[in-house]
């Protein structure tokens, strides 16, 4: 990393910066910042799933104090399309950033829905975009470019400022013929790439895979083949966003005679936002839930959310029976009409197991044999098609991990572009003037989401926690006279270490409370008369007791009363 400039409050006074504060290396997360000349802009506030690091959390949201610094001089948030991995910290965050939102009008109707629910949330302000409409917000001047995606009113971004233009793509893809919505405007990335293109930053999610993405269309024609297949009741799930497998799956059912249910509550407030939007209108009318035991279930399909295997969505519960009157069986079917995000899988297996023993037949895209899915990201081939139209001078990949940062980089190469920027959360890169480079790093950590408040990732708390998980605790409680005796048998808690309904385990609290006896003795032998240095000898030794028991350290807490 070059050392050619060091970042402080001035830095960004002068010339233009892009800094990814979350997104880059990751799934989810998204929150990129640019700098011009002093002001800034926000593109996407996402949020991220906690896997197994962060015990007790599910949700994890950018880190957002580096950007408080410069909260007067922050000019908006662009929000590129309503999937929550770009959109859903914006509750949450807006009360610190307190800017102008813009975003597209589907976008916009989610958002709103979602900040009802948030009291610090009122009268937020959120500015409607049309493609079509450029906005200024001087120094930097938006031009929006309308993309194909799983979701409506997608956009990419040209940003133009008095350094050069950077196109900002979002997530994006080139399906020929979506369902829902129109296909990219490559005439305007087209168009961009005459003007001239500083830099790209752009979805690097598929770019290890080869060809292209496919098209929607292929999924509906797909979809059949399996529902004619189906005895019983059909479940499909997928995103609760993805607002174009809806319409898909409509379609196919209604080709093979089925009525269409949807289950679970985001997947009824999109689909409600869609339709205020415009879209879904000619399909049936969805059934409601409370009708399903009145129509025979060769007939019945149930959209349902829960893709990614998460406890409480709607297909985990039905696939436990926790799910009031739906008891799924022989001749069931459940269709996995999405692609696992990286790390989820180990909780999309645990369902398709409870599915898989209630005899309920489970299809994927593995063993689908057609097409139920495409992605709503570039592949190789699409990302080379994007290269190709703007001709950016410099690539900067983003959005999605490592591997497939360098797999975008390396495409940028193969067409010539030598100059690429692979960024890490806080890579300061300076964009203009002189040659793109990193000059340093700034703090871009997370917060996590507990039920009653927001905490850094890396709090106390949670790596206790994330300990506690694989070594387990024991609390001792010792009550003692001014002359260091022993006034009752030390109470010792064991936590995560031993069966205690097992007599011969239950031998091991006799070992440490022996151990506290000696402690007590020895430190009375040896005159030490300090509480907290007996304390800390009694954790200590306990501590030094149970590794030898069990083959690792368990938290020891000891709590010492004197009387």
């Amino acid at each position: 990393m070059s050392t050619a400039q060091k970042v402080d409050h001035h830095t960004f006074s002068s010339g233009f910066y892009f800094i990814p504060l979350g997104g880059s290396e990751e799934f989810g997360i998204n929150f990129n910042l640019y700098a011009c000349d002093g002001k800034w802009v926000i593109f996407d506030c996402g949020i991220g799933f906690a896997d197994h690091r962060f015990p007790g959390i599910d949700i994890l949201l950018p880190d957002p104090d580096f950007i408080e610094n410069y909260q007067q001089d922050l000019l908006g948030l662009v929000i590129t399309h309503a999937h929550e991995d770009h959109v859903g910290a914006v509750p949450y965050l807006w009360p610190r950033l307190k800017c102008p939102i813009y975003c597209t009008p589907f976008t916009a109707a989610v958002l709103r829905a979602k900040l009802n629910e948030y009291p610090n949330c009122k009268n937020v302000p959120i500015i409607e975009i049309d493609p079509d409409v450029p906005v200024d917000l001087a120094p930097f001047h938006l031009d929006f470019i309308h993309m194909a995606h799983s979701i409506p009113q997608a956009v990419s971004t040209v940003i133009e400022t008095p350094y050069g233009r950077v196109l900002h793509s979002g997530d994006w893809n080139l399906d020929p013929t979506p369902v829902i919505d129109e296909p990219a405007d490559i005439s305007k990335l087209k168009a961009a790439g005459e003007k001239g293109i500083l830099a790209y930053v752009g979805d690097s999610t598929n770019s290890p895979s080869p060809g292209r993405a496919g098209t929607e269309q292929e999924v509906i024609s797909g979809l059949e083949h399996v529902f004619a297949q189906a005895e019983g009741r059909i479940l499909v799930t997928i995103f609760a966003s993805n607002i174009g497998r809806v319409q898909s799956i409509c379609q196919a059912a209604h080709k093979v005679g089925r009525s269409v249910c949807l289950l679970g509550r985001s997947l009824h407030r999109m689909v409600s936002n869609a339709v205020a939007c415009g879209y879904l209108k000619d399909i049936p009318d969805f059934i409601p839930e409370e009708d399903l035991p009145l129509i025979p279930a060769s007939n019945i399909l149930m959209i349902v959310t829960g893709s990614q295997g998460e406890t409480q969505a709607a297909l985990a519960r039905i696939a436990r029976g926790d799910w009031r009157e739906i008891k799924l069986g022989k001749g069931d079917m459940a269709v996995f009409s999405s692609k696992a995000i990286p790390g989820n899988e180990k909780d999309i297996n645990a369902v398709k197991n409870h599915l898989s023993a209630s005899k309920v037949r489970v299809v994927d895209t593995h063993n689908a044999g057609v097409r139920i899915h495409v992605s709503g990201h570039p592949y190789a081939d699409e990302v080379k098609d994007m290269l190709g139209w703007i001709r950016p001078q410099v690539v900067i990949p983003v959005h999605g991990e490592r591997m497939m940062l360098e797999a975008q980089a390396n495409i940028a190469h193969s067409l010539g572009i030598m100059n690429t920027i692979i960024p890490s959360n806080g890579s300061v890169i300076r964009l203009a003037p002189g040659l793109p480079e990193v000059i340093d790093h700034v703090p871009a950590g997370a917060l996590a989401v507990e039920p009653q408040r927001i905490v850094s990732s890396a709090h106390k708390a949670i790596s206790e926690r994330r300990k506690l998980q694989y070594s387990g605790a024991a609390h001792i409680t010792v009550v003692i006279d001014k002359a260091l005796r022993l006034k009752s048998p030390p109470q010792i808690t064991l936590i995560g270490l031993i069966d205690h309904d097992d007599e011969g385990e239950m031998d091991v609290v006799g070992d440490v409370e022996v151990e506290i006896e000696s402690t007590v003795a020895e430190a009375r032998e040896d005159g030490i008369t300090d509480p907290m240095r007996i304390e800390e000898d009694i954790r200590v030794n306990c501590r030094r007791l149970l590794n030898q028991v069990f083959g690792f350290k368990p938290k020891v807490s000891v709590h010492m009363v004197i009387v």
